[in-house]
């Protein structure tokens, strides 16, 4: 209990540390340059104590959940006790990890779904777009993009491939769809790419990497565990322009479909 409590005290004080920058910048540029009264002052006080609360225990919640899940689980599903025993000298093919791509599949798709910035950028991008952008069609898309780039993700760690391969292909991919995708969504697509590193996915998505380096033979926590996220915020650019794109074609093809009315068919109405 005690742990505990110096936990979430030592976290409280960093969290109004790292906070405290941010207030003294606002403060100057409402008093100094801008030169009026905050409106709703005690308002925006409790605000701000709800802030510095719930980013603290949010952060011990990472340390004493997430984190440990997050290692613990990726650990469990690339254990011998789960993929069976190896013989000496002898190296596991990379299909024997299929549970782990599931799982990574699985978790990268559930926690961007859950990411309140995400969330947030849907519902603004609907209300400018005049609708043309759904929130459920924006967050399934980037939601669908982090869980490919986790999959991807965990079979480098396990093949032990260089990061950069995925790197320079996939923002090569995004050159070529960035030209072809509709003016519309393209600010949106590279805007995604940022959402998804986040609060909710960031935490799971580096003890994920963690965890499976820290099991694979041959790799290294720190080489081979980090790079999941530069990878979850290359693949949703990707999956939003491709959204587009198909709904585009999808738009063209009814229309083609449908054809031009004649003048006997405008006659018969």
């Amino acid at each position: 209990m005690q742990s505990w409590l110096d936990l979430i005290y030592t976290t409280f004080l960093g969290t109004i540390r790292d906070i405290l920058p941010i207030v003294l910048v606002l403060g100057f540029f409402q008093l100094a340059v801008i030169r009026e009264k905050l409106p709703n002052l005690k308002q925006i006080l409790i605000g701000s104590v709800y802030v510095v609360v719930g980013l603290a225990l949010f952060l011990v919640g990472l340390e004493k959940a997430l984190f440990p899940i997050g290692k613990e689980i990726a650990r469990d599903l690339s254990s011998p006790e789960l993929l069976g025993p190896l013989a000496d000298g002898a190296t596991r093919h990379w299909l024997e990890y299929y549970w782990i791509y599931i799982f990574a599949f699985a978790i990268g798709f559930a926690t961007t779904i859950a990411e309140p910035s995400l969330i947030a950028v849907a519902i603004k991008a609907r209300a400018i777009s005049g609708g043309a952008v759904t929130i459920w069609g924006l967050r399934i898309s980037v939601a669908l993009g982090v869980a490919l780039s986790l999959t991807f993700g965990t079979f480098r760690i396990v093949t032990g491939t260089p990061l950069y391969f995925y790197m320079i292909a996939g923002y090569a991919i995004v050159m070529v769809q960035t030209m072809f995708a509709p003016r519309l969504i393209v600010p949106l697509a590279y805007d995604s790419g940022g959402v998804t590193t986040s609060t909710v996915t960031v935490p799971i998505v580096a003890a994920l990497g963690l965890g499976l380096a820290g099991t694979v033979p041959g790799r290294s926590p720190l080489l081979d565990g980090f790079g999941l996220i530069a990878l979850a915020s290359l693949f949703p650019m990707m999956t939003v322009m491709g959204y587009a794109q198909i709904g585009e074609w999808r738009l063209k093809r009814s229309r083609k479909s449908n054809g031009p009315k004649t003048d006997e068919s405008l006659d018969k109405e």
